[in-house]
């Protein structure tokens, strides 16, 4: 795993919106509606696909040349890097909603005493998976 890449991304402007591909990467995709937001969008689609390669033990592709991609008429190509470490951190440290159940009666107790019920339920759940605070 690398902490840094940089990718070729082809950039399509339709009268419905920006699309943006990245050529070595089949499926990785993104939109916009805003010029402004090209490169966001795209930094975004490439961290989360190469992420998920990274998950599934894919080997990720060494870049195209620029000079050896052809694009449509059209496009327009540019460079997009992704700091990976950042990427893996925030996907990681992403929160899940869990739906759970309670007693009526503790349910209100904790109510009437302000309880936050997610931060009471992270620390019970790493004392009882024995995790030190992440």
């Amino acid at each position: 795993m690398k902490d840094r890449y940089i990718f070729p991304a082809a950039v399509y402007f339709d009268p419905d919106g920006i699309s943006i591909e990245f050529p070595d990467l089949p499926g990785c995709l993104s939109c916009t509606d805003n010029e402004d937001e090209i490169m966001n969008c795209a930094k975004e689609a490439l961290g989360v696909h190469l992420y998920g390669m990274e998950k599934d033990g894919d080997e990720i592709p060494v870049p195209s040349r620029i000079k050896d991609i052809q694009l449509e008429d059209d496009g327009v190509l540019m460079l997009v890097e992704v700091f990976m470490p950042s990427v893996r951190d925030r996907i990681n440290n992403r929160f899940v909603k869990k739906t759970l159940s309670l007693p009526y009666w503790l349910n209100m107790e904790a109510e009437e005493r302000g309880v936050n019920f997610s931060g009471i339920l992270q620390e019970a759940l790493k004392n009882y998976l024995n995790i030190a605070n992440k």
